[in-house]
């Protein structure tokens, strides 16, 4: 009976259940000291990104973006932008006012944007959900970024 129940504390002790959880906040402060995982806290934003045909730049205080699906569909729109920890709050004017979430190598705007935000696209497009990954750190790529129209987004 003894080595039974002996068997049975063995096998309880290798289940899965007995891992100890491990805090996602802990693994992501252990990525960040090895340098695995970018400091979201210590960087900073300016710089140029894109996904596909999607584009963002931020450069001093400008923030501006363009989606180009061809055949004169797509968004552009420029503005100003301040930080918060990880939110960006953009204003692009004319009631296009929102905070997108920036985790130091990637931007995503919300899923439903302010009706002022339709004014910067043509036909079917739209920025709600927005998502670009980082090319470059470099202000001045940020700044010379121009929309499909030859626009300049993020330049003075």
């Amino acid at each position: 009976m003894r080595l039974w129940l002996a068997a049975a504390l063995v096998l309880a002790g290798c289940s899965p259940g007995a891992a100890p959880d491990r805090d996602e906040a802990t693994l992501e402060q252990a990525a960040i000291a090895r340098g695995v995982v970018r400091d979201p806290a210590a960087a900073t934003p300016v710089g140029l990104y894109a996904r596909e045909g999607d584009r963002l730049c931020i450069a001093g205080s400008r923030i501006g973006m363009f989606v180009d699906y061809g055949d004169d569909i797509g968004c552009s729109g420029h503005g100003r932008y301040s930080r918060e920890g990880e939110t960006l709050r953009a204003d692009l004017g004319n009631g296009c006012t929102f905070e997108a979430a920036y985790d130091g190598g990637r931007i995503r705007l919300p899923g439903k944007l302010p009706d002022g935000c339709k004014r910067l696209c043509t036909q079917r497009a739209s920025l709600a959900g927005f998502a670009v990954d980082r090319l470059s750190d470099s202000g001045s790529e940020a700044a010379a970024l121009r929309d499909p129209k030859g626009r300049q987004l993020c330049g003075s």
